[in-house]
């Protein structure tokens, strides 16, 4: 059987080994940037320990992408790229063990949870007569650089009835950051993403690896469909067309933006609109701040820019995830039902291989507000400071950090460990005075665990708020409400007593925001 060769995470080193003649490739996490994370993670959306247990009903074990958009039917529907099942061991994209491997260039899964704060639930899959997800657009899976290695989707739409998607398909995974396509194309669906049609549909062709729409984002507005494209990659610059919503599969009826005007049926009219490297990206309008929101991976980050217009110019990049926190992030697709100046996305991670639901909050003027005020809030920068002064986090008792791939996100998390006492992480944390926050984290404890405890406290040591836990066996996220009276810092912490045997707490993919 063939192997696929995944994708590199942007700034990842190659390291490459050859099995049954035909090339696999992993990736090492991107370097960190020093910048900081503004989002919140609220939920592993795929993967075994997934709350959705995708591995579990559907046989999707890793994944990336999950590209969303409105179904005009009540869901919202979600494409994943290349998806593995049993002999997928990781990290990253194509690293299988022994058993089936069930490689699938793309995947479908639908979702009608409106309530986002707490997690996306996934309803139901498009799967095959083993009621395992299925491929909704057959990659050919054929050796690198010989033909076509995979399909992955771009983009989603929905006009009427009619659901679209817009994929590249690969021919080639280069160096980090590069790769070259054959072609993109959109399909279309009329049983919303069950069976899926190319039958003269447009393409954009690829002869010379310079085309500038091989990887899409769409967005409806004011009776057009706008169609982002960068080229294959990670390292071109965006550029922007318009079709009629009802011409969306008629390919000389599109029109390209020249910087002055809209050109019909010619593509070499299009300039770029946002200067390389943009990649993974999503667009839409958003009515609350009555602008056009873009996020997409710049360079290590996902960023934000926003404009006035479909076409820009558009604004100075905002970060809202940082490497530095999410190694080997990508990725950045807006949840079509975001509102309120609450921006649900999905971000990949090249290690574990999987999807998560993050947010972010804008102001009515399209600028990030009320940040993530936790500094390393996945414990990804550095080690703790064992003294409990100086840096982010610090022990009370004995604590440490995994780096074992046992991590919510990435690799690393904090943990404490011992036999007698109370042991904690914790986190000194600036915050208004007289402010209402809401303190989130992800905890999990050995089976003996008793008498566990997550909240905020005073710098001098009184518990402002907490949350008191037994044994808690999977990944579980803790909330704990609070308000900071008069103080203008608090300690934010994790931790447990450990007076009857060995017993541990691990913690990653905190958060503290504004309410």
């Amino acid at each position: 059987m063939q192997r696929p060769v995944p994708r590199a995470a942007a700034g990842a080193l190659i390291a490459a080994a050859v099995i049954g003649g035909t090339t696999l490739v992993a990736a090492q996490p991107a370097a960190a940037t020093s910048a900081h994370t503004n989002a919140t993670l609220i939920e592993k959306l795929t993967g075994p320990d997934s709350p959705n247990n995708t591995y579990g009903r559907w046989n999707v074990k890793a994944t990336d992408l999950g590209i969303m958009w409105d179904d005009n039917a009540g869901h919202v529907l979600t494409a994943f790229g290349d998806t593995f099942g049993d002999a997928w061991v990781g990290p990253g994209g194509g690293v299988l063990g022994s058993g089936d491997a069930n490689w699938r260039s793309n995947v479908l899964l639908r979702s009608a949870d409106t309530n986002l704060a707490d997690g996306m639930d996934f309803a139901s899959a498009v799967t095959g007569s083993d009621g395992r997800a299925r491929e909704i657009l057959p990659g050919l899976h054929q050796p690198d650089g010989t033909g076509e290695v995979t399909k992955i989707p771009t983009a989603g739409i929905a006009v009427g009835n009619r659901q679209y998607v817009s994929f590249m398909s690969v021919r080639h995974w280069g160096a980090p950051g590069f790769w070259d396509t054959n072609y993109a194309q959109i399909a279309y669906s009329d049983d919303d993403g069950t069976t899926w049609s190319t039958a003269g549909t447009p393409v954009w062709n690829n002869p010379s690896l310079s085309d500038h729409f091989q990887q899409q984002s769409f967005a409806r507005n004011g009776g057009y469909v706008y169609v982002y494209g960068t080229p294959s990659g990670r390292n071109g610059s965006l550029y922007v067309a318009r079709v009629p919503e009802a011409q969306l599969l008629t390919q000389s009826a599109y029109q390209y933006w020249n910087g002055s005007t809209w050109v019909t049926n010619n593509e070499s009219a299009a300039t770029a609109v946002v200067g390389a490297p943009v990649s993974e990206l999503s667009v839409r309008y958003d009515s609350y701040s009555g602008h056009w929101l873009m996020m997409y991976l710049q360079g290590e980050d996902i960023i934000l820019r926003t404009a006035t217009g479909p076409q820009g110019p558009w604004g100075a990049a905002q970060t809202v995830v940082s490497s530095a926190d999410y190694p080997g992030l990508y990725g950045g697709f807006m949840h079509p039902w975001s509102s309120g100046g609450t921006i649900y996305f999905t971000m990949s991670q090249w290690d574990p291989y999987n999807v998560y639901l993050m947010k972010v909050q804008i102001n009515a003027s399209g600028t990030i507000v009320n940040p993530n005020l936790m500094g390393d809030p996945s414990f990804e920068r550095g080690a703790l400071n064992t003294s409990g002064t100086g840096g982010f986090w610090a022990c009370g008792g004995n604590c440490g950090i995994d780096d074992s791939h046992w991590g919510y996100s990435g690799d690393r998390n904090g943990f404490a460990r011992y036999n007698q006492g109370w042991q904690d992480v914790h986190q000194t944390v600036p915050v208004a005075a007289n402010t209402s926050y809401q303190l989130t984290g992800f905890i999990r404890t050995s089976a003996n665990s008793d008498n566990g405890f997550m909240g905020a406290r005073t710098t001098g040591g009184a518990v402002i708020s907490e949350a008191h836990y037994t044994a808690i066996g999977p990944w579980t996220r803790v909330v704990v409400n609070f308000a900071s009276g008069s103080n203008t810092s608090v300690v934010v912490y994790a931790g447990v007593w450990t007076d009857h045997g060995d017993i541990w707490l691990q913690l990653d993919d905190f958060s503290v925001v504004r309410t």
